[in-house]
């Protein structure tokens, strides 16, 4: 029997689509500025974007409510609505793409994150876990940006527009910052083969309101941020100002000889240490090259990292000292948001189940237990053991006072053909669920001190 999916939490994609979306068309006529205001007065409601927490190569925006156009349009520039053109043209099911622009309008899009080559969110659907959705497009190159920062330095009115949050034309198709063929590929966790699927449409609706707030956005997306791009655009105008009045060059660097440079000195008392951060640090962005570790688990393994650093550093010990290698592999697989054995889930817990010699299955029964309570979740699961007298033997008839009079003891536990009930060491009820007829019992619901809350959590009541 498939074991069942040991968690709620949205997983990562199950599946690649090695398909890019149609290139928006390069001869539309850009709106005046005057027009492009207007547009935006039209959307009325359209709420301005927060601003993220501030990350040069990884913005976060918070979720989106949507309001299209009075024209019909979802977007209000022309960058924007050449983004959403790229996708309407390459849908292969109109159907799809409306449900998905449904999905946008009614703001069922959660928290968008953008690091270079990907655009990712949960998405709700209709079921009650959200689908993890993401959009992934190639980064430029170097020469590719070399000749954007340069064509934009050139020009005074093509700074001017940048820094007013506008994208001339000539240099968006100077280096292709626009989707073209072969360059989206949509991807989510959700079992619809559509291409893209309604959730996939309806973030990449979304991402075009990310792009009409701050085109900058966009210039991420393609692999450099913001205050990158400012800082060499102010470089070249800087060189420029100076070639012109004619500044000469700045004398070169000090030198120091190398007997000064290896004699001893008497050095200044250290300064005292700087206090320790309130959180863990983000990890960086991982980018995919052929041949390296998955970016996914660099920064699943990243970020534990620096979890347990900071917890070093502000208590003075370490917070999975304790264990043993095989609950340290569950809190690790169960640390990794995804859920079920999805395409990404089964790499990591392959790779984790084979280095303490278990089985995938085990290790995801095993992660199921760890969400719902931890180390003792993990205790329940694997030990059968005599309680006492006291809580156990009063659980029976409490049960039969609330119209459950069918669960038998075992143990430690009070089980049915489909349901069951664990009495951990730690005084709380753990429930369990297992198809009829089978004995593949599965941790679900939350843990309970009252036998008859924990069931009722169990059944949803």
């Amino acid at each position: 029997m498939t074991p069942r999916r040991p968690g709620p939490t949205p997983s990562g994609a199950d599946r690649p689509l090695p398909r890019g979306l149609t290139p928006p068309g390069t001869d539309r006529p850009r709106p005046a500025r005057e027009d492009r205001a207007a547009a935006r007065r039209a959307a009325g409601g359209r709420a301005r974007v927060a601003p993220p927490v501030h990350d040069d190569r990884r913005r976060t925006f918070p979720r989106l409510t949507s309001v299209s156009g009075g024209d019909g349009r979802f977007a209000a520039t022309w960058w924007g609505n050449a983004w959403v053109t790229a996708l309407e043209e390459t849908a292969l099911d109109p159907a799809r793409l409306a449900r998905g622009r449904a999905y946008a309008d009614r703001g069922l899009v959660d928290a968008i994150t953008v690091t270079p080559g990907r655009v990712t969110a949960y998405v709700h659907g209709s079921r009650a876990r959200p689908y993890r959705t993401q959009i992934r497009l190639q980064v430029l190159g170097d020469d590719d940006w070399e000749a954007f920062l340069d064509a934009a330095a050139a020009r005074p009115e093509h700074m001017a527009a940048l820094l007013d949050k506008d994208v001339p034309h000539e240099l968006a198709d100077l280096t292709d910052l626009l989707p073209h063929a072969g360059d989206l590929i949509p991807d989510c966790s959700c079992p619809d083969d559509g291409y893209p699927c309604k959730h996939a449409a309806a973030l990449c609706y979304q991402a075009a309101r990310l792009l009409d707030e701050d085109p900058f956005t966009l210039f991420l997306m393609r692999g450099r941020g913001e205050q990158e791009i400012l800082a060499a655009l102010g470089h070249r105008s800087a060189a420029a100002s100076a070639a012109e009045a004619g500044t000469a060059a700045p004398p070169p660097a000090a030198t120091v000889p190398a007997r000064e440079a290896v004699t001893a000195a008497r050095t200044a008392a250290l300064p005292p240490p700087l206090p320790a951060p309130a959180h863990p640090g983000r990890p960086p962005a991982f980018p995919e090259a052929p041949g390296a570790p998955d970016p996914l688990a660099l920064e699943l393994l990243a970020t534990e990292a620096a979890a347990r650093a900071h917890a070093h550093l502000t208590t003075g010990h370490d917070p999975v000292a304790g264990l043993s290698p095989w609950e340290d592999a569950v809190r690790l697989a169960a640390a990794h948001p995804g859920s079920g054995l999805t395409a990404t889930t089964r790499a990591l817990y392959r790779d984790i189940a084979a280095a303490v010699d278990r089985t995938p299955a085990d290790l995801a029964r095993a992660v199921a237990a760890w969400r719902q309570g931890g180390p003792a979740g993990l205790a329940v699961l694997e030990e059968a053991w005599d309680p006492p007298a006291g809580p156990f033997d009063r659980a029976r008839p409490a049960l039969i006072a609330a119209d459950f009079p069918h669960f038998r003891p075992w143990r430690n536990r009070l089980s049915t053909p489909t349901l069951q009930l664990r009495y951990g060491r730690d005084g709380l009820w753990y429930g369990y669920e297992s198809d009829a007829g089978r004995e593949d019992w599965w941790p679900r619901g939350t843990p309970d001190p009252d036998p008859v809350g924990a069931l009722a959590g169990l059944l949803g009541t």
